[in-house]
């Protein structure tokens, strides 16, 4: 086995937001060393990481020179370039998830395709080249609403998806290639977590539900584990496997799903990377989501991924009407309440709906975890000064 552990051995890291500084609290634990690499001379991971290094992930030639000075180099984004990623594996460097992977998730429109070629159950879907050719369908009645609009690419925290439900939505949504998708009555957005290490070694991670803010279309609640029947979970759990086996992943994979009113799973899409549906797991289960991400692309054992107690995740998230340095208003209160622990993400600056970090509710009962949750959502605010 490689000495990961109080060595030579150096991890990159391309990102460095938050799921990027929850990751480095594990490699600390394991003392291995991590680069880091990010845009912003702000980001979270740059107290943390034994070496940050500033620059574009989406430029080939920063990428390339930053990947050449690791042994291993993962991802906290999707939005990173491919190509570099490419080279690099070309050159021997370990690239998990590989390149491969990333390319058949990271535009929506090929990933959609896949699970068709795959015999993965989805929305049904159609893909436009730009605007222009999807208001056309619209027009000529070949396309009929309501849909689901998401951008092929870039879309993150509620960014590129859109319920067009009437003609005059349509001038809201961004030009380039998009995918729209039929708009699926359900029960319930669940979500699994699948690891999987370069030896073929897979575990799942407990059905999660998840409850959305209404309007911001980002995550308020992640509860683990779901409130559904055992016979749903144990599909659920069965198709994130078959989704990773297609995928040949190695590292998480969060496959976000519906619940469809007569119980058959689809899945929506996935995430090649820790994920706010997994940020539970601190708290709740034997191995975090961290941890058990750096355990599968190092190729070591993965660990047990059950629960030791009921949790719940509540997002925190800026105010609307507030933009600027960030006040966590009524902290204290909230840390006054059982099981309760905050996470902040270390982002100086807060604006509407910009993910500022989440607070976990860890209880024996599921129901008292979720009313504690719901005292927590009302009583912290970030705001600004």
């Amino acid at each position: 086995m490689i000495n990961y552990f109080s060595s030579d051995y150096k991890l990159g890291i391309l990102g460095g937001g938050q799921l990027g500084k929850m990751l480095l609290y594990e490699t600390r634990k394991y003392d291995i060393h991590t680069n880091v690499l990010d845009p912003s001379l702000e980001a979270p991971c740059k107290i943390s990481a034994n070496h940050f290094v500033q620059g574009d992930l989406m430029d080939y030639d920063t990428v390339l020179e930053f990947g050449r000075k690791v042994d291993l180099l993962t991802f906290e984004i999707e939005s990173v370039n491919l190509e570099a990623l490419k080279q690099l594996e070309k050159e021997g460097i370990l690239v998990y998830p590989s390149s491969g992977t990333l390319e058949k998730i990271q535009n929506k429109a090929i990933q959609k395709k896949f699970y068709r070629s795959n015999h993965i159950p989805t929305a049904n879907f159609s893909v436009f080249k730009n605007k222009a050719e999807l208001i056309n369908a619209v027009e000529k009645k070949s396309l009929n609403l309501p849909f689901v609009w998401k951008s092929a690419t870039g879309g993150y925290d509620g960014k590129g998806v859109m319920v067009i439900n009437s003609e005059d939505k349509l001038s809201n949504i961004s030009e380039g290639e998009c995918i729209v998708e039929e708009l699926i009555p359900f029960k319930n957005e669940l979500a699994v977590i699948v690891a999987r290490n370069p030896s073929g070694e897979m575990k799942t991670f407990p059905v999660v539900e998840m409850e959305f803010h209404p309007t911001a279309n980002q995550v308020e609640y992640v509860i683990c584990p779901a409130r559904i029947d055992k016979t749903v979970a144990d599909k659920a759990r069965k198709l994130a496997e078959k989704v990773s086996e297609a995928f040949q992943h190695v590292g998480l994979l969060a496959v976000e799903m519906f619940q469809t009113e007569d119980d058959e799973i689809i899945v929506n899409e996935v995430a090649p990377r820790p994920h706010n549906s997994g940020h539970y797991s601190i708290e709740a289960s034997y191995t975090n989501q961290f941890e058990q991400h750096l355990r599968a692309i190092l190729d070591l054992p993965l660990g047990d991924t059950s629960s030791k107690v009921g949790g719940i995740m509540v997002n925190l998230s800026g105010e609307e009407g507030f933009e600027g340095n960030v006040v966590y208003e009524n902290i204290g209160n909230i840390m006054k309440l059982p099981g309760v622990t905050p996470h902040i993400y270390g982002k100086k600056i807060t604006r509407p709906f910009r993910k500022m970090g989440h607070v976990t509710i860890v209880n024996q009962d599921l129901v008292e975890a979720r009313k504690i949750a719901e005292e927590v959502k009302i009583t912290i605010r970030v705001i600004s000064e």
